[in-house]
């Protein structure tokens, strides 16, 4: 039987198009819904295309590098491979996911997140009566731009030294690169949660002596900070190590249970409720709580790129692995500070 994919010509010139990236191309040149109810059914176009080819990037029998350059239509999807393998990595091991409300990509530099900045008697909840106003929510840009960082690395290596490398061992190499930018992402979203934006927007600080009868972390001075989140909900903690290793050793985070499910499942939860992520990200005797559902917004300018020209007619050599992005302040009063 034979099928669309095997018949389309690429070129580099997929790549680089402004607001449309290789796969979207690959896609409408050969639609994945034609091929409900066949074998390929559940493959995108790009992995039809290793299809076509006989290219195998996982596992025991996975084949070289060199397997994707024994044809000038099968080079092109090495940048593809490249990127994919570099994007796996970053969502792996990213904890973003878990402090961001929203994730917005856009093609371009220049961005103006929203927000709205209600009054204390704007928040209140009041009945409305026949006749009267009904309460206002403004909606309005914020004066200063997202501030966006290209992260990433280049990637230098001859032909000669990788074509007789596995793609599954080579991909560890990629996956690291794509973990570390996901590593410098979170230090930019740790910078807006403290310092705001650009737009006045920075974290209200508590000092834990302020809070509680000691100067040492306690659980006191945790119930007073969650207190301080109303009416958001302080659902997510972000924690320094030398934080999270005090938090542990409290009584009241020892309990039987919390126990259990850590050992279980690796997964921490505090009695407050709050799900509890460490980082070294987050500066030493610090520690950020935030409602995840309001408080941060990640603004990425593409995916993640790399230099496709050089991958395809130089086979690698030397290579940039970049990605933008960068975080808005939604509400203000949705991330707040503890700081020992």
């Amino acid at each position: 039987m034979s099928y669309h994919f095997e018949n389309i010509r690429l070129d580099k010139g997929m790549y680089g198009q402004r607001g449309r990236s290789f796969v979207s191309i690959l896609e409408e040149l050969d639609p994945s819904e034609n091929y409900r109810g066949t074998p390929m059914e559940g493959l995108d176009a790009f992995q039809r295309q290793l299809k076509r080819f006989n290219i195998h990037v996982k596992g025991v029998g996975s084949d070289t590098v060199e397997s994707f350059f024994h044809s000038s239509d099968s080079a092109v999807l090495f940048p593809e491979f490249i990127s994919r393998v570099v994007r796996q990595g970053l969502e792996e091991e990213s904890i973003i996911p878990a402090v961001t409300a929203a994730v917005t990509s856009f093609d371009g530099l220049d961005y103006r997140s929203i927000a709205s900045s209600p009054s204390e008697d704007e928040k209140t909840l009041r009945r409305v009566e026949e006749g009267a106003e009904i309460p206002q929510t403004i909606l309005k840009t914020q004066e200063n731009l997202v501030r966006l960082h290209k992260r990433g690395r280049m990637l230098v290596a001859s032909y000669e030294a990788v074509r007789f490398q596995r793609l599954d061992l080579f991909s560890v190499t990629l996956r690291q690169i794509g973990a570390y930018i996901g590593r410098m992402q979170l230090q930019d979203a740790v910078q807006v949660l403290r310092n705001g934006d650009g737009n006045n927007n920075p974290a209200q600080v508590f000092q834990i002596k302020d809070l509680s009868s000691s100067p040492a972390l306690s659980y006191e001075a945790l119930l007073e900070f969650w207190n301080r989140f109303d009416p958001y909900t302080m659902n997510t903690l972000l924690v320094s190590p030398d934080m999270m290793l005090a938090m542990l050793k409290l009584p009241e985070f020892q309990n039987p249970l919390t126990g259990l499910n850590f050992q279980g499942t690796g997964t921490l939860a505090s009695p407050l409720g709050a799900t509890l992520l460490r980082s070294s990200a987050v500066p030493a005797g610090t520690i950020i709580g935030l409602d995840k559902n309001y408080a941060l917004e990640q603004v990425c300018a593409g995916d993640v790129s790399v230099e496709y020209d050089k991958l395809i007619d130089r086979q690698l050599e030397r290579a940039a692995i970049t990605s933008i992005s960068g975080f808005a302040k939604l509400f203000a009063g949705a991330s707040k500070v503890l700081s020992a």
